[in-house]
């Protein structure tokens, strides 16, 4: 018979436990000297037998463990100002092991029953304001880039009977201030108002939907709440008269929001893609980027205005103060209609927020081939089952710009090349892009698979449905 008594240790509790045996003779008796090399030896090998098994219940354990940190520290660590230690959660966004065998939806197929009417409103709601250059070429032109393509589209029908939604081109963002060049839209929400009173008139489908497939496009800073101060977006928040339609809009934040309460769509900003073949055309022939860390914009020494506000939430002001005089980033305040040139020949581009969270150098960084880094908390980015943020960019807190510098350089040490192979994607950078005509995977087409999958907002699909 076999006793064994396991006792743990009392000097040092972090030995674990061992195995203290005797044996006996099967009636309870110690067995004769005459067999106990015999019996030395089963003591041994049982000792040996039950040493490896516990050995290797933790290896077995400890891999798991570090198999699950792996998939999101081993490729690249970054630190936080908030712990000592190197973690990865704030400072970087990595691509999980669940996240990469994530199937990749298909909605080609999604598309091929969609119909969309879209308003033959008069000249004063859009192509009146075609007549400045400007409106069809700046960062907040998706408006008229989404209408221009739907015009072509093979989802368009001219039979608003057959159609699944009703798209509204309401061109908000094209009347230029005199005093500073920048988008006024103060006239917003009447000009909307007035297109939704006219349709609401002259046809019968905005009634029967009380609007709930109808589609407009908020692309400015605080989206549906067409305002470009967040303080007074909030205040007035989203007109009445949209709330059960269908905002494509390029504010999104992952956190409850007053001008994203409403059915919404994070879209891109909108870039040229003229403007981008051209920089690629005269980029340097070797690939070579010699601009390690590169921003061009707006960075206030003083970053508090006139209403009060702290402009980027300092977070601009912070990093010119803290890498201005530091060689590895190239830091410019003054405009540069070229500037595009300057990215292709970066290795990471800062995409800190403005007002908002969101900004054209995201979509300027990821087409261009320069790795964007994104300082926007809760930023809620665009299409991000075509766009797998997590691959391509790297995030950091606000509150941790100060340690930019450690951050890029150790990513430069560690996964760089990855992260540059996978912005390298073709579907990437079309999936950014507004194309007139559609192209299969643009911006325009991702607008259009995702509103296959919200069907249910359809009226005619719900009569059809009822029947």
């Amino acid at each position: 018979m076999l006793e064994q008594q396991m006792k743990r240790p009392q000097i040092n509790k972090k030995r674990g436990f061992y195995v203290k045996m005797k044996l006996l003779h099967k009636h309870g008796r110690p067995q004769e000297k005459s067999s106990c090399c015999f019996l030395r030896y089963y003591k041994w090998l049982l000792w040996l037998s039950l040493t490896l098994y516990f050995f290797t219940s933790y290896l077995i354990t400890n891999n798991n463990n570090n198999n699950d940190k792996l998939t999101s520290l081993s490729k690249t660590h970054a630190f936080s100002s908030s712990k000592s230690t190197v973690v990865a959660s704030r400072a970087l966004i990595e691509l999980t092991l669940n996240d990469s065998l994530k199937p990749r939806v298909n909605k080609i197929g999604l598309l091929r029953d969609l119909k969309i009417y879209v308003y033959d409103l008069p000249p004063n709601f859009n192509a009146d304001w075609l007549a400045n250059e400007r409106c069809s070429n700046h960062l907040f032109a998706s408006e008229v880039a989404i209408h221009k393509a739907l015009l072509t589209s093979e989802v368009r029908t001219f039979d608003p009977y057959e159609a699944d939604f009703f798209f509204v081109p309401v061109y908000v963002s094209c009347n230029f201030s005199t005093v500073n060049g920048f988008p006024a839209i103060g006239h917003a929400r009447s000009l909307l108002s007035s297109a939704v009173n006219l349709i609401s008139s002259e046809y019968p489908f905005w009634n029967l939907s009380r609007g709930s497939d109808h589609v407009f496009v908020a692309s400015h800073d605080f989206g549906a709440c067409f305002h470009t101060m967040e303080n007074v977006a909030i205040t007035d928040g989203i007109p009445s008269f949209l709330k059960n339609s269908i905002i494509l809009q390029t504010f999104g934040v992952t956190n409850r929001h007053p001008c994203q309460d409403v059915e919404n769509m994070v879209i891109p900003p909108y870039v040229s893609p003229e403007s981008v073949r051209k920089t690629l055309e005269k980029a340097p022939a070797n690939g070579r980027r010699d601009i390690f860390a590169f921003f061009r914009g707006k960075m206030e020494v003083h970053p508090k205005n006139v209403s009060g506000r702290f402009y980027s939430k300092k977070v601009r002001t912070a990093i010119l103060r803290k890498y201005g005089g530091d060689r590895r980033f190239y830091l410019q305040r003054h405009r540069f209609s070229g500037y595009q040139s300057e990215i292709v020949r970066s290795v990471f581009c800062l995409c800190p927020l403005g007002w908002a969270p969101w900004s054209p150098r995201l979509v300027e960084s990821v087409v261009l081939g320069c790795v964007p880094v994104i300082i926007a908390d809760n930023i809620r980015l665009p299409f991000a089952e075509a766009v797998r943020w997590p691959e391509i960019s790297l995030t950091v807190a606000e509150r941790d710009v100060g340690m930019l510098g450690i951050i890029l350089e150790h990513v430069a040490a560690t996964n760089l090349s990855a992260i540059q192979r996978n912005l390298m994607d073709p579907t990437v950078r079309r999936a950014l892009l507004f194309n007139t005509p559609i192209e299969q995977g643009d911006a325009t087409w991702q607008v259009l698979s995702t509103l296959a999958t919200k069907l249910g907002r359809s009226h005619r699909r719900s009569a059809v449905s009822a029947q």
